[in-house]
């Protein structure tokens, strides 16, 4: 008698990044032909739960009229009497209320698996509406809306959805593409200084990894990206988001292995977003989480000095910092090595760090010198000058 029955299936995924300007715009028929391109013939018309960012909203006090008078008479979608307004940054995170209330939502009106969760917002509000998305009714078709620049580059791209627990970040979360995403750079226009040069590092991470000569093109126009020269932060959103989806295509979208690529110099900066209490914006910590793992690169002989420099002086000239004094410290007791123990948990046990050979050229390792990493982090306190 047999004691075995094997299974093996595969699913196949499809989704189209837009590029658009002023998405609610009644003469922009993007999101309109995009929901009659998928309506069945002679099937019901799906209902769309729409969610905003409150810091959106804030910024566009139009923003919610304006789309439901360009819904009002689709007869492809059938935008329910509820938007729901949420939190937005990692406060939507860091508690229950928002995905309850989203899922509370999907429950009163109805919702099905046919029908979408739109989450119009920064890269947080999309994590959290786009885990609600997936767990209710094991998953309804979610629509991503971002509007930073971090969310338009990298986060609103990929295949993961979470929350924090515990005070870990993403400790709660799933693997669920969204349908579509719509990037409308006219959201770019409201976002402070801050947040704009924050999202940036995520293109510098990408471009440090994968192609050097996007990494040249970020050096040579690093001043118009910080004056918000709105053509070169539209380049810069494209060339990011490609990058990250061409990986996403080509490797482990789902995670099975423990190698992470896109996640270099994040191993650090999830552990100094918690330290802070999320006061450092997860763009400023992959800045200086970059700086530490090329620094680290450049004193254990795998990266050249030189490199190693430019990279620095890149952050430094777009306004990013490469240091934090919630990095100080010494011994065992040094924060950054019990952020090293907390990703390698992540990651399933087995560490994988990336870290740089060359620019353009990133290089797996599985174990990291704490001694190299405290020194590391020193020489960035102390302002280092790697060619000097």
């Amino acid at each position: 008698m047999k004691s075995i029955i094997k299974q093996k299936f595969s699913v196949s995924y499809h989704y189209d990044i837009h590029f658009t300007s002023g998405l609610f715009a009644p003469e922009n028929r993007l999101l309109s032909d995009f929901f009659a391109e998928r309506l069945a013939a002679g099937g019901a018309v799906p209902k769309l739960l729409v969610v905003i960012d409150e810091g959106v909203v804030t910024c566009h006090p139009a923003l919610i009229e304006r789309i439901r008078d360009y819904l009002e008479h689709e007869s492809a979608v059938q935008l329910v009497g509820e938007i729901l307004r949420v939190p937005g940054g990692e406060a939507i995170k860091n508690h229950w209320e928002s995905v309850d209330r989203v899922i509370e939502s999907v429950d009163r009106h109805g919702i099905d698996r046919h029908s979408y969760i739109m989450a119009i917002g920064g890269g947080a509000v999309l994590d959290a509406v786009g885990y609600a998305a997936a767990v209710a009714h094991r998953g309804i078709r979610h629509l991503r809306v971002p509007t930073t620049v971090l969310s338009q580059n990298d986060s609103g791209m990929g295949v993961k959805n979470g929350i924090n627990y515990r005070g870990k970040k993403n400790f709660i979360g799933t693997f669920c593409p969204p349908v579509a995403v719509f990037n409308d750079n006219l959201f770019l226009l409201t976002l402070n200084d801050r947040a704009w040069v924050s999202g940036i590092s995520e293109a510098v991470k990408v471009a440090l990894i994968k192609d050097a000569a996007f990494f040249d093109w970020i050096e040579a126009n690093a001043g118009r990206l910080r004056r918000r020269d709105s053509e070169a932060m539209d380049y810069l959103i494209f060339r990011c988001a490609e990058l990250h989806l061409h990986h996403i295509a080509g490797a482990d979208p789902f995670e099975f292995g423990s190698s992470r690529p896109l996640d270099f110099g994040h191993w650090s900066a999830h552990k100094l977003e918690q330290l802070s209490d999320f006061e450092v914006l997860h763009g400023e910590a992959v800045a200086i989480g970059i700086a530490l793992d090329t620094v680290y690169s450049a004193i254990t002989d795998m990266l050249p000095p030189h490199d190693a420099q430019r990279v620095l002086t890149v952050l430094q000239e777009l306004g990013l910092p490469i240091f934090h004094p919630l990095l100080e410290g010494e011994g065992t007791v040094h924060p950054l090595l019990t952020g090293l123990e907390e990703f390698r948990e992540h990651l399933g046990g087995r560490l994988t760090i990336m870290l740089l050979q060359a620019i353009g050229q990133g290089v797996e390792v599985h174990e990291l010198d704490t001694a190299q990493v405290l020194r590391s982090a020193a020489a960035l306190q102390e302002g280092v000058n790697l060619v000097s």
